[in-house]
């Protein structure tokens, strides 16, 4: 199970180290080894997370979130999207980019560290608003029942979450920011995109449960089914879920890529690095969806959550001051150990936990076999 579910990640992690012992020795060897641990560190709870929205997905979507997704983490978003920020901050070409990143590493770091509060600003912003439609959602379980039960009942007011989120930018961009309302556009398109992204993937998730229940009632009249429409919503439903998925990676990246700096300025060491990381917490997400480990230990979702907000908090805090990154990683971490040892005392009181194959919300079983 553990050899097949990280088989990929043992790899990478050979090649990757391999290819940085080449490129710049032992030190390089070592940068790279620290730099895995530190993206595995800070997105622990971005692997929980992932896999309750992968429990969602067909076997197909499944698949590509697996293997055209991990492309674009690992390169996309390690790789070449700190190569775009520098690019549009300094008005240079991709190559342009590259090549300053390889012979000018300070020019290189500055230029991301100018960028960094818009890029705070559209990831605190898309992962506050996460966290905040997941607090002010009545739910039969309650990890903090003290203070998830007051927050359940004010979610009820409409749109809560867009206010809250907008209030908070309003009040970082005001009390921190340099350039205000740079800080401002950035943040609402962070909003936007969570909610345009979120809405579609639930509307076409919610078209395809009715096109499966008229389905259903055909056959059960004896009828025919019509094969197309409902492939054809699923796949858009499981589109969507995909392109959720990865603005959802893209930030929590975010607080990797900027942090990696403080630990090299060399953008192969910090792709080979990073890479490596994201492949740990693809395989993590694999391994928690086939065990069947968020049914089984219910308050994890709650943690990886109350860890979402935490960090989206870090990143509108660090747009005015710097948060070191073992403060960002140790709350995260902290909040689901927390949540997941509250899951064993429950489970223990009540006699054990659940099956590992139990029923998703959609009523469908997990995918486990086919991921």
């Amino acid at each position: 199970m553990i050899l097949r579910t990280f088989g990929w990640s043992f790899g990478v992690t050979v090649v990757g180290l391999l290819i940085a012992l080449l490129y710049d020795g032992p030190t390089g060897l070592a940068l790279v080894a620290v730099l895995a641990v530190l993206e595995i560190s800070l997105s622990f709870d971005n692997a929980v997370v992932n896999a309750k929205v992968l429990d969602r997905m067909s076997a197909f979507w499944q698949k590509i979130f697996l293997t055209v997704g991990i492309a674009i983490a690992v390169f996309g978003m390690r790789l070449v999207f700190p190569l775009l920020i520098v690019g549009i901050t300094a008005k240079l070409n991709p190559v342009q980019a590259f090549d300053l990143a390889l012979n000018d590493s300070s020019r290189y770091h500055q230029l991301m560290n100018d960028a960094y509060p818009m890029i705070a600003a559209f990831g605190g912003m898309f992962l506050m608003m996460l966290f905040l439609d997941f607090v002010f959602e009545e739910r039969a379980e309650k990890w903090l029942p003290w203070v998830e039960r007051p927050l359940a009942r004010i979610g009820k007011l409409d749109q809560l979450s867009v206010v809250v989120a907008g209030g908070s930018l309003a009040f970082v961009s005001w009390l921190s920011a340099e350039d205000p309302g740079q800080v401002m556009i950035a943040g609402v398109l962070g909003m936007i995109t969570y909610i345009l992204v979120n809405g579609l993937g639930e509307l076409f998730s919610e078209a395809s449960d009715d096109d499966e229940d008229e389905d259903g009632a055909e056959e059960g009249a004896g009828g025919r089914s019509g094969p197309s429409s409902l492939a054809l919503a699923t796949g858009k439903a499981g589109f969507f879920l995909f392109l959720y998925l990865e603005v959802l990676d893209a930030s929590f990246s975010f607080d990797g890529v900027i942090g990696a700096f403080a630990i090299s300025t060399d953008p192969i060491v910090i792709a080979l690095g990073l890479g490596i990381g994201a492949m740990y917490i693809r395989s993590l997400t694999v391994f928690l969806v086939r065990k069947g480990t968020l049914h089984e230990y219910v308050y994890l979702e709650h943690g990886a959550h109350w860890a979402i907000g935490a960090l989206a908090v870090c990143m509108l805090v660090s747009i005015g001051h710097h948060v070191p990154e073992w403060i960002t990683g140790g709350l995260g971490a902290g909040l689901i150990i927390a949540a997941f040892a509250s899951s064993v005392v429950r489970n223990r009181g009540e006699g054990g936990g659940a099956p590992a194959e139990t029923p998703g919300e959609d009523g469908k079983k997990l995918h486990s076999s086919n991921v």
